[in-house]
C-alpha cells in the first residue's frame, strides 16, 4: 500500500520503473532496438522537460544545478549508455521524493505544532448543555468543556478542581503538567484522562498557541544565509564538473569519459544538504520549546560572543518569594496564616507572595471579618476577634512599640506584623535568582561566549548583588529602555544575543543581533520583536538554543563539503576511466543519501548539552 501511495504522489517514479521493466523485457527478448528506443526515448523526454524548467529558471535569474543532470542524460544517450541515463532520470524523479522525506523528517516538530491547531470548542449554554462552536467564536469569559485527550482551544483558566495536561508540543516538557482550579491552561495543550471545565481568558486569535503557529509558519518559510551561500556554489561546482569532464574527454579521446564524469557530478549536497540541516535544527529547537523564526538566526547564534540578559524574570523568578518568617511569641505557621488571611483580597505583588507561601505549606486561610488597604502602607484586618496589621516597618511602628530594626540583604524587602497593637514578627521576601541561572552562564562560556552582560531597570545595589552572585562581567543598572538599546549597540564582541521577557525589553530585542523572548509569561510585544521565543520559563534553554545553532551550522557545512568531496573523488575516478556510467549513476545516489542522512543529524542537535546543564555539570 505504501508503494501505491508513493507512486500516486510521485507518478514519474512509477513511470520510470515501468520503462525500466519494459526495457528489461525487450533485452530478455533480444529486441535491442526496442530496448534502446524505449529507454533512450523516455530519458530524452525527461531531459527536455527538465531543460525547459532550467530555461525558465535562468530567465528568472536563478542559476541551478539541473543543467548537470540534463547534460549527463544527453551525454549518456549519445554515447550509448542509455541505462545510465535511466538511472539519472530515476535520480531526478526520486530526488523529489527523497527531498520531501528529508524535509518532512527535519521539520517534524515544527509541523506537529501546526497540526495541533484547535478548531472546535464545546461551549456551555445557559441551561448547562454544551454546543460545538468554532474556536474563533469563543469570547473571553465563555465556559468550555474539554473532553479527555482533546486539545484546549483557547488560553483559559481551569474551572475544575484539578486536571492534567500534556504541554510537550508547546514547551518540550515530556511529563504531564498538573493544574488546579484557577491555574492558567495554554491553548494547544492536550487534556488528560478526565473531562475538565475551563473559562476562556483570551480569544483564539490572541491565544498563546495561535502566536506560536504564526511564528512557526514564518520559520518554515525562512532561508538561512548559509543556504543561499550553497546556492551560490552552484555555478563554480558546475564549471568544475564540466572542466573535469572536458579534460577527461580531451586526454582520452573517448567521449564516453565526458558522460561518465557528469553522471557522478551530484548536486544533492548543495541542493538539499544545507536546507535539510537548518530545518532539522529548527525542528530540534521546537522539540525543546524554542521557536526560531528565521533559519538565519541559527547562524548568528552559532557565532554568538556576547550575551546580555535582563534581570527581573530572566535571571530571577520575577516575583517575590518568602525567604524567612520571624515570629515573636508564636509559631511561624500561625503568623503566616494570619498574614496570608489578612492579605487574601489584596492585589499588591507582595500579597501574592504571602498567599503563595501559605499555599505552599498547605495551610488553610482563615475567615476575615473586615479587611482594608491602608494606602501605600499596608493592610488592616479583623480575624477571629483580633486585629492584624501588616505592612511597612514605619506603618507597623506607629501601631506597636518595640519594633526592632531588621538587616536586609540587597534585593530583600521586609513585611512587619502587629497583632492587637503588639509587634508580632516580620516576614522577609526576595526575588530569588533562578536555581539554574549560574549553571546556564557557565554553559554559555563553555559554548564560546566571551562577554556576559546584565541590563536591568532595578536599582544598582540589587543589580550588583545579583551580578556578583552569578559572576556576570558587566552590570548595567537603573536602565531605561533606550539605555538598554545603547548598551547593546556598543557591546563587543559581536554577535550579541539579548534575552528578556517584558514589554520594556521589546526595543532592545529588536536591535540585538539575536533577540530571545523568554518564558510563558513573556509579553506579546517582546515575542514579536524577538528572533527566538522560548515557550518554557527555563533560562537553560538559552544555552540550548546556542548549542543547537552551533551544531546545526557544523552539520550543514559537513554535509555540503563531505558531499562535494565525494563527488569530486568520483569525478576524478570516472575521468581516469575506472568508473562505468551505470555504476557511477548508482554511486551518485549513495552520495546523495549519505549527504541527506548526514544533514538529518541536526534533528538531535544540542540535546546532550541541555542534559549537562540540568545536571549542573
Amino acid at each position: 500500500m505504501k508503494f501505491v501511495a508513493l507512486v500516486k504522489r510521485y507518478p514519474l517514479i512509477g513511470l520510470t520503473l515501468l520503462v525500466a521493466l519494459a526495457g528489461w523485457g525487450f533485452n530478455s527478448a533480444n529486441l535491442d532496438l526496442f530496448e534502446q528506443i524505449t529507454v533512450s526515448g523516455y530519458a530524452l523526454l525527461v531531459a527536455v522537460k527538465q531543460g525547459w524548467r532550467m530555461v525558465k529558471s535562468l530567465v528568472a535569474g536563478q542559476v541551478g544545478l539541473d543543467v548537470l543532470a540534463v547534460t549527463a542524460i544527453l551525454a549518456t544517450i549519445i554515447v550509448g549508455e542509455f541505462w545510465a541515463s535511466l538511472v539519472i532520470v530515476l535520480m531526478l524523479t526520486g530526488g523529489e521524493a527523497l527531498e520531501d522525506y528529508a524535509e518532512g523528517r527535519a521539520e517534524r516538530e515544527l509541523s506537529s505544532l501546526l497540526e495541533h491547531v484547535p478548531h472546535v470548542a464545546h461551549r456551555y449554554r445557559a441551561d448547562g448543555t454544551t454546543e460545538d462552536v468554532a474556536a474563533s467564536r469563543v469570547v473571553i469569559g465563555d465556559r468550555l468543556l474539554v473532553r479527555p485527550s482533546e486539545i484546549v482551544p483557547v488560553d483559559a483558566s481551569l474551572a475544575t478542581a484539578a486536571g492534567t495536561f500534556d504541554e510537550s508540543t508547546l514547551t518540550g516538557e515530556s511529563l504531564p503538567v498538573e493544574k488546579v482550579d484557577g491555574d492558567a491552561v495554554m491553548s494547544g495543550s492536550i487534556n488528560g484522562s478526565g473531562a475538565v471545565d475551563i473559562v476562556a481568558t483570551s480569544i483564539a486569535a490572541d491565544s498563546q498557541y495561535q502566536r506560536i503557529v504564526a511564528l512557526v509558519s514564518e520559520a518554515k518559510k525562512s532561508k538561512a544565509p548559509l543556504v543561499r551561500l550553497a546556492d551560490r556554489y552552484a555555478v563554480p561546482f558546475t564549471l568544475v564538473a564540466y572542466a573535469i569532464a572536458g579534460v577527461a574527454w580531451w586526454a582520452s579521446g573517448d567521449a564516453g569519459r565526458f558522460a561518465e564524469v557528469l553522471v557522478v557530478a551530484t548536486p544533492c549536497p548543495l541542493l538539499i544538504g544545507a536546507p535539510v540541516a537548518f530545518m532539522a535544527g529548527m525542528s530540534s529547537a521546537a522539540h525543546s520549546g524554542i521557536v526560531i523564526k528565521h533559519a538565519g538566526t541559527l547562524e548568528r547564534l552559532a557565532r554568538a560572543k556576547t550575551v546580555a540578559l535582563d534581570k527581573t524574570g530572566t535571571l530571577t523568578h520575577g516575583t517575590p518569594r518568602v525567604v524567612a518568617v520571624n515570629p515573636v511569641n508564636m509559631a511561624a505557621d500561625d503568623l503566616l496564616v494570619l498574614v496570608g488571611s489578612a492579605e487574601q483580597y489584596s492585589a499588591h505583588v507582595l500579597a501574592g507572595a504571602l498567599r503563595a507561601a501559605v499555599a505552599d505549606r498547605g495551610l488553610p486561610l482563615r475567615d476575615v471579618v473586615d479587611a482594608h488597604d491602608v494606602a501605600t502602607h499596608g493592610v488592616q484586618a479583623k480575624i477571629g476577634g483580633t486585629t492584624v496589621f501588616v505592612g511597612k516597618p514605619k506603618y507597623v511602628a506607629e501601631i506597636a512599640s518595640n519594633v526592632p530594626p531588621l538587616e536586609l540583604e540587597p534585593g530583600e524587602a521586609a513585611i512587619f506584623i502587629a497583632i492587637d497593637g503588639k509587634f508580632a514578627g516580620s516576614i522577609t521576601v526576595r526575588d530569588e535568582i533562578r536555581p539554574d541561572a549560574a549553571a546556564t552562564l557557565t554553559a554559555l562560556r563553555k559554548l564560546g561566549v566571551r562577554h556576559v552582560m546584565m541590563l536591568t531597570g532595578d536599582i544598582r545595589p540589587v543589580a550588583e548583588h545579583v551580578g556578583r552572585e552569578l559572576g556576570i562581567d558587566d552590570v548595567h543598572a537603573e536602565c531605561l529602555p533606550e539605555d538598554k538599546v545603547d548598551a547593546i549597540r556598543e557591546a563587543t564582541p559581536r554577535p550579541v544575543v539579548m534575552v528578556g521577557d517584558g514589554v520594556n525589553d521589546a526595543p532592545v530585542l529588536a536591535v540585538s543581533d539575536v533577540g530571545i523572548a523568554m518564558g510563558a509569561k513573556g509579553s506579546t510585544s517582546a515575542a514579536e520583536s524577538a528572533d527566538i521565543v522560548i515557550l518554557l520559563d527555563d533560562i537553560s534553554r538559552v544555552a540550548r538554543a546556542i548549542s543547537i545553532g552551533q551544531r546545526t551550522v557544523t552539520i550543514a557545512l559537513q554535509s555540503i563539503w563531505m558531499g562535494i568531496a565525494f563527488s569530486l573523488a568520483l569525478m576524478v575516478w570516472a575521468a581516469l576511466g575506472q568508473l562505468p556510467a551505470i555504476v557511477g549513476a548508482a554511486l551518485q545516489e549513495v552520495v546523495d543519501l549519505i549527504s541527506i542522512l548526514g544533514a538529518l543529524r541536526a534533528v538531535h542537535a544540542g540535546r546532550a548539552q541541555l542534559t549537562g546543564i540540568a545536571a549542573g555539570r
